[in-house]
Parts: structure tokens; sequence; C-alpha cells
């Protein structure tokens, strides 16, 4: 395109690029052998096969007044007005860890890497060679292979820190949470409630890791408890690392539950089943089989998405509060609890409505005559 005689901007436009891209592209990888800066092709993979060649010195071990000056805003000393030394605390030498828990830290100037690499290009406006990036110091600080600083630097850092951490982990969980399954692709007709068969289900917790599911229809507000007794050896020994949910609300076991529960009732009124993001659902594909119901998932952190679900959990709570031991309960002891919890439906569901309270009884004054007023 650039043999064409295209433009920057027309050559960004085709690649769906940035026009800064394009053009920092032609800068950078121009060939300047004819003594004119002209792109080819050739020499630009020539140049980026040149750059990606690894063991790279680092910038920090090559240029030594480049070093000095990124220690100095790390490790710079702390001094009063007048110039003299301040009176910092005494700081044992560094161990290699982070420091104690309400410990004295050597007194440093201590800008962040941030300020550091910001600040280069106010001091040094038209030197190039003054230039550094501030992930670069932080991995001469903390990766072996890029030692250039000295690791007892990583003290004056503000979280003082001797490993680095990232920011943000990756996601854990929820990866058999697919588009497919989002509330989003849920037919229409489970949001007017105005055909039957559609559920909303969650666990109601407890202490030590017991737990009771609720399903919850969407149109009769008809509830169904889950019976969710504790698997052999809970609480008896030591959890094992990856091991099977002993605490009875494990992925296979609300599989199971629901489905005994909801085989129970015609075809017709198995429709939908909607739930939260938690673990426990991880094996909805096979229960989609085996209860011939369709699963779909709320967004995270959105439990009003299911709100017959959620007023019901509130009436139960009546029943098993919290903090207590839901293990105790039958399977025959918990159809009570859903029995009443059928017949106390929310407001909505009534279609309960207030009278207005008249403040005064002017009105009704007025509606007389004066004789019935003074009768």
């Amino acid at each position: 395109m650039r043999a064409q005689r295209a433009g920057v901007r027309e050559i960004a436009r085709r690649l769906c690029r940035s026009p800064s891209t394009i053009s920092r592209e032609l800068r950078r990888n121009a060939a300047s052998r004819g003594g004119q800066l002209d792109y080819r092709a050739t020499a630009a993979q020539w140049h980026a096969d040149r750059r990606a060649k690894r063991p790279k010195t680092a910038k920090l071990a090559a240029n030594d007044r480049l070093r000095q000056y990124v220690q100095d805003r790390l490790d710079g000393r702390i001094v009063r007005p007048d110039g003299k030394p301040a009176a910092a605390p005494d700081v044992k030498t560094w161990k290699g860890r982070r420091h104690g828990r309400r410990a004295d830290r050597r007194w440093a100037t201590a800008w962040s890497p941030e300020q550091i690499a910001g600040r280069l290009r106010v001091d040094f406006p038209d030197d190039e060679s003054m230039r550094i990036s501030h992930e670069a110091i932080y991995q001469a600080l903390y990766i072996q292979g890029r030692g250039a600083l000295r690791r007892e630097l990583t003290a004056c850092l503000r979280t003082g820190r001797a490993l680095r951490v990232p920011r943000a982990r990756t996601k854990r969980g929820k990866n058999f949470v697919t588009d497919e399954v989002m509330i989003s692709q849920r037919p229409a007709e489970a949001a007017d409630r105005a055909v039957p068969g559609h559920w909303e289900g969650d666990l109601i917790l407890g202490l030590d890791g017991t737990a009771i599911g609720t399903l919850v229809e969407r149109c009769t507000r008809f509830t169904m408890l889950l019976h969710l007794p504790p698997m052999p050896g809970h609480g008896v020994a030591e959890r094992v690392k990856n091991g099977p949910a002993l605490a009875g609300h494990g992925a296979k076991a609300v599989r199971d539950a629901i489905t005994s529960a909801i085989t129970t009732l015609p075809e017709a009124l198995r429709k939908t089943l909607t739930w939260d993001q938690g673990a426990e659902m991880a094996q909805h594909a096979q229960l989609r089989i085996d209860a011939n119901i369709d699963i779909f998932f709320c967004d995270p952190h959105s439990p009003w998405q299911r709100p017959s679900n959620q007023n019901t959990n509130g009436l139960l709570r009546q029943y098993f509060p919290k903090g207590t031991d839901l293990s105790r309960y039958s399977r025959e002891d918990l159809e009570a609890p859903a029995w009443y919890a059928r017949g106390r439906r929310c407001r909505c569901a009534c279609r309960w409505r207030h009278r207005r309270r008249r403040s005064t009884s002017r009105s009704r004054r007025r509606a007389r005559s004066p004789r019935e007023r003074y009768r």
C-alpha cells in the first residue's frame, strides 16, 4: 500500500489501526541505504528480528548514568531544609523479606518507578538515552536475570514487597459459564410469568458449610427444598486438596438433588432453571440431560435477576437463621417450611395495594350538611 502511494491515514483505515501506529512503523523500520527513508518489507523484517533477539542487555546495565539516576531517586537520603541529614530511625539490614508489621522503615526519597520514568523526560528533554519505562525498573528489581539494580532497593518501594504480586489475578472458576447459557438467552416467556415451568434456584448456607437448596417457580411461586446432607468424612479428617466437596453442596450432590426433586413434576413444568454462577452448578450440562430442563445463569453479582428466589430465601431465613446447623433437618423436616413458604406469597404476587390514608377529616365534614355537622 505504501508503494501504491497510499497515505498514512488510508493505510490505517484499511488495516484498522491507529494512524500513529502506521506512522511509527514507517519511521522506525525505514531503509536508509539509498540516502532516503524508504519503507521496505525486507528491511522492516530485519529490524524486527534484530530487536527480538535474546538474551538482551538490560538498559540499566548498559547505561551507568541512567542506572545512577534511578538508584538516587529510589535510595536517596532524606535531609533537612538546612542540608543536614535527617534523624532517621535505625533500621536493620535487609533480610530479603517484606518489612514486618509495625516496624520502622529506612527513610529514603523512595520515588516510584512511574515517577522516575516521567521525571526523566523533564530533566533530560533532549537526551533520548535517558529514557526508561517503569516496567523495566520493576524487572530490574525483581527479576534475577535483569538485576542491574540492587535487590535491597525493593525495600524503598512503597509496598516494600520482596516478591512482586500481580495486580489482577486470572479469573478463577466460572469456566463452565458460557454466553449460550446466560440469562440474556432465556426465553422471553419466562420474564412475564404468564406460563408456569420456569424456575429459580439457590442455596441457603448454614454453620460449618451445611446448606439447603431452594427451587421457586416464577409463575406460581411454588417452593421446593433440596435436602443436602454432608457426605461421609465431613468434619472428621482434614479436607483433601482438589478432592470432593464433602459438605454436601458440591456439584455432584446438587445435581442429584435437583434431578430427584424436579423429575417428580410433569415435563410441561420443567422448562428453564435460573441459578447464580456458583461452583455448585459446574455439572449443569449433565443436569440438563438428566432432568430435561434448560439451565441459565445470572450475571455476576446480580441477585435481583432471581427475584422470586431471593424473596423466598428471605422468608425461609425465619426457619433457618444464619449461623445454625442445617444438617440436622431430614428430608421430611423440610416439607413443613416449604409448605408454609408456599402460602406466604410476596406482596407483588398477591397484588396487594395500600390505601392512602387521609391526613384530616376535612373532606368528610364537607360531605355532611350543616344540620348534620352540629347534630
